[in-house]
């Protein structure tokens, strides 16, 4: 119970139900207020130009949606006013649908904000060409739907201007809470009954999610000037927090152990699940942390886990072999990670908090531009897609070639009035990859037919216009709120809020509910078809590329820890973005492989051993994220340059150099990775050129610690990950060879 009540929290307070409530009120006031003056179509149309520029209005910088919005209420205006005067003749119509589909659909190669650009761009000549109007009514229809999408750009701004660090407070609670979900995922490892291999799915399933929220903070603080150039008290906090919250994240990463070798020597015990449960609580505490964010309230009275953390400490003693020095040294090391993230935990929002307050102190420089993708718009771009070995042009093509032939078919229905619907179900539904476009079909399949029945339920209930009247704001708001979150669930509230509109508007609710029903089953399987048969892009050949980003991403991130280990500087931003491109390379290729199990199995190649390729490079990734934590002040810092027990000689202008038998196994897994990449893209021996460049030996060798040899095993172990990983890449890219 406490867990749904926490989910729903996080739902009402997260930035999708705010921005349902601002979509609905802005489609919703021009049809209401135009109504009171019997102006019902002029309002409606209004209300149209602000459904199209919503669509861009997705969260990032005002900059960027301000740019979007009023490029949309461009577009759609000549749409619009095109299509208004070329509608009554059926073949010109055509023409326009083929070529409109066409441009709009290659703007996918600008990104996702531009994507959505385009799709508003062909809704509105979708929604325009079966409006019944003159010649003479087609610039004052074009220009209403004009002044909705500017009333709608200038609400959307207004909301921006009275509360500019909402959306990223939102963004960064939704973070953490996912942050927090991914450490749930953990700690069931600690589980002598859990599945080992199933579960690494769903932690790379869990990874993915929290790449993507990673992502939409950055682009909300980072490519803020506001946020940046000259902070406020409330945009330092923000700031400082998500940093914060990157490096606990980190950590997080680095509590990766050899599970099995722990339920072998542990397992009688029942330590391992004690320490589960103490790592769920620690994620429950963090997922309260991501609600104070959200509900913009300090966070208070969080648990300090000392009785916990004693009990624990006291058992794993015990726990020790007299005959066997260090014999629970690795549990120890588990405790130590938990109370360094504890402390951490308790210390984020504090940290934040007064160093936010503090105006005199500036952020710390890390060039945090350089932690943001930035999409540039260059004619270029789209002149070099215009081949038919670009996916991009594949996809344009497809949908162009779809939606003519959905306008031909809606031609020979009998009802024809609402068959724009079918064209509308190509054009959301038809996705670049195959299994995206399945999975929206069996999303707005399932959607339309469960809204449909449940419109005409309360129809048939009740006549009541009141009563209609605020279960259509009740559904209007709920599908907008669920518009990026869950598409099915969006669908099937927008089905009834549509069917009570049309009664309003004195249209045949069962009529059209069943005209619905019937042109999005036949736009899915326009969609469907045309994905599988019309040029098709299966995930299986895009794997060389998302292999190669993987492995250059983790080979740098091996000669961060190189270096760290051989006593050379390594600045923060080097480290935090080398450790940036290893989370987003592998969010990208486990999508990437998600993607490929939704498609037809004939088309999976390699499907076992990518699927192992992706857990390897996981177990890589952590484990470098293990050892250099082990080896670093902490995540935020510059590498250590205090004294290490045992090695006070081993020093490089104040930086421990290690010994030499902690170094090798590292430089042979930077060996083995750089060949392998060469062996890809042989242009790659120049941007890792320095891979193999011997580094510097410690200047005594020196007995080994407890920590050293703790240390050793890992590395070795790291060696062992990077070989492994090889000969999977040589399996998958290099069928019929042997790794040598």
């Amino acid at each position: 119970m406490t867990k749904w009540l926490n989910q729903t929290k996080h739902f009402l307070l997260s930035q999708y139900v705010a921005d349902g409530l601002r979509i609905t009120l802005s489609i919703l006031l021009p049809a209401l207020v135009l109504g009171q003056f019997d102006a019902l179509i002029t309002g409606v149309t209004i209300s149209l130009g602000a459904v199209f520029v919503s669509i861009p209005d997705t969260p990032g910088p005002v900059r960027h949606r301000r740019n979007a919005m009023l490029l949309t209420c461009g577009s759609t205006f000549l749409v619009s006013l095109l299509t208004g005067f070329v509608h009554q003749n059926v073949y010109v119509l055509g023409v326009e649908i083929a070529l409109v589909s066409f441009l709009f659909s290659m703007l996918t190669v600008y990104g996702a904000r531009a994507t959505a650009i385009g799709t508003a761009s062909l809704l509105s000549m979708i929604l325009v060409m079966d409006r019944p109007v003159t010649p003479a009514d087609v610039l004052p229809q074009s220009g209403l739907i004009l002044a909705g999408g500017l009333w709608f750009t200038a609400l959307s701004l207004l909301f921006s201007r009275l509360r500019p660090y909402r959306p990223a407070q939102q963004a960064l609670g939704e973070c953490i809470r996912e942050i927090a979900r991914f450490l749930r995922i953990k700690a069931d490892f600690y589980r002598p009954n859990t599945n080992l291999t199933a579960h690494y799915d769903k932690l790379v399933a869990q990874q993915i999610k929290v790449s993507e929220q990673q992502d939409a903070v950055r682009e909300l603080l980072f490519n803020n000037n506001l946020s940046i150039d000259n902070p406020s008290p409330k945009s330092r906090a923000l700031v400082l927090l998500f940093v914060d919250v990157v490096d606990l994240y980190e950590h997080i990463m680095a509590m990766y152990y050899d599970y099995g070798s722990l339920r072998k020597r542990f397992g009688s015990t029942s330590i391992l699940t004690d320490v589960a449960h103490l790592v769920e609580q620690i994620a429950r505490a963090l997922d309260d942390v991501g609600l104070s964010i959200r509900s913009n309230l300090p966070v208070h009275n969080q648990p300090d886990f000392a009785e916990e953390l004693n009990r624990l400490t006291a058992r794993i003693d015990q726990l020790a072999e007299p005959d066997k020095p260090g014999s629970n040294l690795v549990l120890k090391k588990i405790m130590a990670n938990l109370l360094t993230m504890i402390k951490r935990l308790h210390a984020m929002p504090l940290y934040a908090s007064a160093a936010s307050q503090d105006a005199s102190n500036p952020l710390p420089d890390l060039q945090y531009s350089r932690f943001v993708d930035h999409q540039t718009v260059e004619p270029k771009a789209f002149q070099d897609n215009l081949a038919f070995s670009s996916s991009v042009f594949r996809h344009a093509l497809r949908v162009a070639i779809a939606c003519l032939v959905g306008y031909i078919i809606g031609l020979g229905l009998p009802y024809g009035a609402h068959s724009y619907w079918i064209l509308m179900t190509i054009t959301i539904i038809l996705k670049p990859g195959f299994s995206l476009t399945k999975e929206r079909n069996e999303q707005r399949l399932v959607g339309t037919i469960g809204g449909g029945l449940l419109g005409v339920i309360i129809l048939l209930l009740t006549g009541n216009k009141t009563i209609l009247f605020a279960v259509l704001l009740l559904f209007m708001v709920v599908a907008y709120s669920f518009q990026r979150v869950n598409y099915r669930v969006m669908v099937f509230f927008l089905t009834p809020y549509v069917l009570i509109l049309f009664r309003f508007m004195g249209a045949g609710y069962i009529d059209i509910a069943e005209e619905r029903v019937l042109d999005t089953l036949i736009g899915c399987v326009i969609a469907f078809l045309a994905s599988y048969g019309l040029f098709p892009r299966w995930e299986s050949g895009q794997v060389t590329t998302n292999m190669r980003n993987l492995l250059r991403a983790n080979l740098t991130y091996l000669q961060r820890l190189a270096e760290g280990l051989s006593g050379q500087a390594v600045s923060v931003v080097d480290y935090k973005l080398a450790r940036k491109a290893v989370y987003v390379s592998s969010a990208n290729v486990s999508a990437a492989f998600q993607r490929m199990l939704s498609e037809p199995k004939s088309k999976q190649r390699f499907r076992e051993e990518v699927h192992e390729f992706v857990v390897l490079n996981h177990i890589l990734s952590a484990n470098i994220a293990t050892v250099t934590s082990t080896i670093s002040e902490g995540p935020g810092h510059e590498w250590p340059g205090h004294d290490r027990p045992g090695h006070p000689e081993s020093r490089t202008a104040g930086i421990p150099v290690y010994p030499d038998e902690l170094q090798r196994p590292i430089r042979r897994a930077i060996a083995i990775l750089t060949a392998y990449l060469q062996q890809i893209d042989a242009t790659d021996s120049k941007l890792e050129g320095d891979a193999l460049m011997p580094m510097p030996a410690s200047h005594a060798p020196g007995a080994l610690t407890d920590t050293d040899r703790l240390l050793l095993e890992q590395v070795n172990f790291i060696e062992k990950i990077s070989f492994d990983v090889a000969h999977i890449t040589d399996t998958v890219l290099f069928p019929g060879t042997m790794s040598s």
